[in-house]
């Protein structure tokens, strides 16, 4: 599916060359800024209208940051598999003061600013293995990736922001371990999530009062993992919530699918459900009994529309 996911984008690409951009970027100089950040640095604060930066492909090793002054920005590339933006920081390096800069310092971006949007990139922590590794953390609301991949191993994602809305539409995400995780409400659509080795998928942190976790619809899990050997999930806090539907499950998945994380009070207060899956890897008859099959009445709930409320990211 990773190939089958990039077609169309070049067509797609076209019509987008024809804009005009507010910034380019293009590490060969032949645009108005050589580094993402500078482009990000010269976006106004708190400029209502939206500022579109295209992204010329090329490899772009930076440590990034959208603060929460800069709004409504849109970076676009010609295409994932050219332009790339990545780092190679890990939780437990240790900064100037002999202190480790954590899960969270490990990340190569972090957004902050509120209707970021980006298409048509790659978000990347090339550390590998024997670390947490953060590609991006978000903490912006009303945040969307369209054609996008996330590249990285344990903590790919963090989606962290606990009143934060995200929107992933046709993305590929791989890792090894709870390589997507966090608090906030994010809605993946018709992405590729690969599974690397055996693992987990997912680890929440939905807190009690919020509504939604992570919803997964329309998504095809696979990747190089043994048979029977990956979760979709386990809860990194007590009230997680994740919802797969109509996925389509590889033989990766383990029977049970959901994993407690070695916690019987959990069992009670998580929300792990399913709804309409299909493949090798949809054994509802051996799921977890602390998990949920939904009928169809229960999976409307989880429409894209109900789970983002007041915000329709298909809005242009």
């Amino acid at each position: 599916m990773k190939n089958i996911l990039w077609i169309g984008l070049i067509v797609s690409s076209l019509g987008l060359s024809a804009q005009n951009y507010d910034f380019v970027v293009a590490a060969d100089g032949t645009g108005d800024f050589e580094k993402v950040q500078a482009a990000i640095d010269a976006v106004p604060h708190l400029r209502k209208n939206r500022t579109t930066i295209y992204i010329k492909p090329g490899v772009y090793k930076e440590k990034l940051i959208l603060p929460t002054s800069k709004i409504n920005v849109s970076l676009i590339g010609a295409n994932p598999e050219e332009t790339i933006l990545t780092f190679d920081d890990y939780a437990s390096r240790k900064n100037q003061f002999g202190e480790e800069i954590g899960t969270s310092g490990s990340a190569s971006f972090f957004i902050y600013g509120d209707g970021f949007e980006a298409r048509n990139l790659t978000f990347e922590n090339s550390f590998g293995e024997g670390s947490q590794a953060v590609a991006v953390r978000i903490d912006g609301d009303r945040v969307k990736f369209e054609n996008c991949r996330f590249l990285g191993n344990q903590d790919t994602l963090y989606p962290h922001g606990k009143d934060s809305r995200q929107y992933y539409k046709n993305c590929y995400i791989e890792g090894t371990v709870d390589f997507i995780f966090g608090w906030s409400t994010a809605y993946f659509e018709g992405c590729e999530i690969f599974c690397k080795r055996n693992g987990y998928i997912t680890a929440a942190s939905t807190e009690q009062e919020t509504p939604f976790g992570f919803v997964f619809n329309n998504c095809k899990i696979t990747g190089s993992a043994e048979a029977g050997s990956v979760f979709l999930g386990r809860p990194w806090r007590p009230y997680a919530q994740t919802v797969f539907m109509n996925c389509e499950l590889g033989e990766l998945i383990h029977p049970e699918g959901w994993d407690p994380w070695r916690s019987e009070e959990k069992k009670k207060t998580a929300y792990y459900a399913e709804y309409a899956n299909v493949g090798a890897g949809y054994q509802p008859e051996a799921r977890a009994r602390w998990a949920h099959i939904l009928t169809e009445e229960e999976a409307l709930k989880y429409s894209l529309t109900n789970v983002m409320g007041d915000w329709n990211p298909n809005e242009e």
